[in-house]
């Protein structure tokens, strides 16, 4: 995490404050269920909860004594003893190290998924606006590249929500998958802690219990949540991409919003980056990356290791703060984009009429030309467009291959700009529903 890509609200959830917090009430709820079993007294869960719900655990002491123990939850106990006392004695009792690390854990990327599903939902608000507002917004579809036929800038915008709404549905998924509790003890077998300690916990903690753990909660959960941040992060890449096109000079069809005092370079006053949009390129590549050693935390050694949990405390926090910034930004960016029908118009228009090749195209095979024949009569047309020639309909009603086959005015009905747009509002029902 780097202040520059960070919220404060996402990187709260992995402060150490925050997870000390969430480590003493998983401790302090075992403790609950241990007591309701007769394993410790009663009076010692009580004294737990009593010196421990508003303590200000110490990072700097826990550290300290982790330094010469060299064990992160037996300094943590440490210092909690220092503050609860002898009944601290009573905490831990036949649990096990991953009990608590797992455990929080998975609370924390259940805490992160519902900041990101705030997120996404505030990105579809933004998209669903633009796209009605844009809904009728007369644009060239582009394919490879180059000129295809028309579209609307709503339906690319429609796009977007529909592809988000997807990545919301999996979020929420994933974040199911991954809300479970472990309070098996050593090797996951519950041989010295009662599988009713673990229910208690998972309930407080607002998880559901893991059915089978091996000391360690299985890692095939956690690979999914990643993976599925790395989807979301590569939707953000796709529009992202998108503006990034539509800002070139040679288009700017839509770039995004320039302030009155920003710059946008050190040598060239005139520029006007999109320098947001590539930005979230960038962020994008990085909550990818963070998918595959997920993925490669699935294969651990027999019961349990290690080699998880040095991956896990970086690309957990990294992962999530970063796509946390990534959306937010998007958002913004969606949200005041400068958007220019006019030049959408004249590109429209650049290839002389281009974009209606197609429908010219099946007007002639159902005037009884093959389709063979009538792509040949349409191409050698709009192939002199291209080198520099008059306008196509022009073209199509000299030749007297295609005249002799379609009159005039047939030719100017397949020009009609508004036959592309005749099912905007059916897929527009699809996307957002009918009201």
């Amino acid at each position: 995490m780097i202040p520059r890509y960070s919220r404060p609200a996402m990187t709260a959830v992995w402060s150490p404050e925050t997870k000390f917090r969430i480590w003493f009430e998983i401790e302090a709820h075992a403790a609950d269920a241990m007591a309701e079993l007769g394993v410790i007294p009663k009076e010692a869960a009580k004294t737990i909860w009593a010196k421990g719900k508003d303590a200000k655990f110490d990072v700097a002491r826990i550290d300290a004594i982790e330094a010469e123990v060299k064990h992160d939850v037996i300094a943590f106990l440490t210092h909690v003893s220092e503050i609860v006392g002898p009944e601290a004695r009573y905490m831990h009792s036949g649990m096990t190290s991953s009990d608590v690390l797992d455990t929080c854990l998975n609370v924390q990327l259940v805490r992160a998924a519902d900041i990101l599903l705030e997120d996404i939902d505030a990105l579809l608000a933004a998209l669903k606006r633009r796209a009605f507002e844009h809904k009728l917004t007369p644009t060239v579809g582009r394919s490879h590249g180059i000129h295809a036929e028309p579209t609307t800038f709503g339906l690319k915008l429609a796009q977007a929500y529909a592809e988000f709404s997807r990545c919301r549905e999996r979020l929420v998924a994933a974040r199911k998958d991954v809300a479970t509790c472990a309070i098996s003890g050593a090797v996951g077998t519950f041989a010295q802690v009662d599988p009713r300690v673990e229910e208690h916990v998972a309930k407080a903690m607002g998880l559901t219990v893991e059915p089978i753990s091996t000391q360690v909660i299985p890692r095939d959960r956690h690979a999914m949540y990643f993976a599925t941040l790395g989807v979301i992060a590569s939707c953000i890449e796709r529009l992202a991409t998108e503006i990034r096109h539509l800002q070139r000079t040679e288009v700017l069809e839509a770039e995004e919003f320039f302030s009155e005092k920003q710059k946008g370079s050190s040598a060239m006053p005139h520029k006007r980056n999109p320098v947001l949009s590539e930005n979230l390129t960038g962020l994008a590549r990085m909550v990818r990356a963070y998918a595959l050693p997920a993925m490669e935390n699935v294969a651990l050694w027999h019961e349990r290791d290690i080699s998880h949990s040095s991956v896990e405390r970086m690309i957990g926090p990294d992962a999530t703060v970063t796509l946390d910034f990534a959306l937010a930004r998007l958002t913004g960016l969606v949200d005041k984009l400068l958007v220019y029908p006019s030049t959408m118009q004249k590109n429209l228009d650049r290839l002389g009429g281009l974009i209606h090749s197609q429908r010219v195209l099946i007007a002639l095979t159902q005037k009884g030309v093959a389709r063979e024949d009538a792509y040949r009569l349409v191409q050698r047309n709009a192939m002199k467009v291209w080198g520099g020639e008059k306008d196509f309909l022009s073209l199509l009603k000299a030749d007297p291959d295609v005249s002799a086959k379609l009159s005039a005015k047939e030719l100017e009905a397949n020009f009609d700009l508004d036959h592309h747009f005749q099912h905007v509002d059916t897929i527009f029902k699809r996307v957002f529903g009918a009201a």
